[in-house]
């Protein structure tokens, strides 16, 4: 069983990416490692400039980044994210938090698993994207990509 106390990297797949916004505001020069992975049951749903996770069938796949902060960035980078993803630590399920921390494991290119946090929909906003959300079937969001696309 994963503790909230307990130090893991972190799966990043919207915001936080190396490249967007976020990362820049958050993570930028606070991390030792940083490398492409990808989670297996989750899945991805358009947001309002950002996405969402939630879970999902054994089978669906999330594209992002694994991001280790450094030693002594964790605890101010746990937070910082914390913050950004409008979670509370210790609240429970369903509390009110926008999303909810949980560890899962992640896969980088080498086959490597890594245990990870990842922040993925809290209910019940995670049931309404189920039943109405829109799906990004490849698993693979990028903001970068949406501003560079003409429309």
């Amino acid at each position: 069983m994963t503790t909230e106390a307990e130090r893991l990297p972190f799966f990043v797949y919207g915001t936080l990416r190396p490249g967007e916004a976020n990362y820049a505001r958050t993570l930028l020069g606070r991390t030792a490692t940083e490398e492409p992975a990808r989670i297996a049951g989750a899945l991805l749903y358009e947001g309002p400039g950002y996405p969402y996770a939630t879970a999902g069938p054994a089978d669906a796949v999330v594209h992002g980044a694994l991001v280790r902060p450094r030693d002594a960035e964790y605890d101010a980078v746990r937070a910082a994210l914390d913050r950004l993803e409008g979670y509370t630590p210790g609240s429970p399920a369903g509390a009110g938090n926008l999303y909810e921390r949980v560890a899962t494991e992640a896969v980088c290119p080498d086959g490597r698993t890594v245990r990870a946090w990842v922040y993925l929909a809290a209910e019940p906003l995670a049931t309404r994207l189920r039943a109405a959300g829109t799906p990004i079937a490849c698993g693979e969001w990028t903001g970068r990509a949406a501003r560079r696309s003409p429309g």
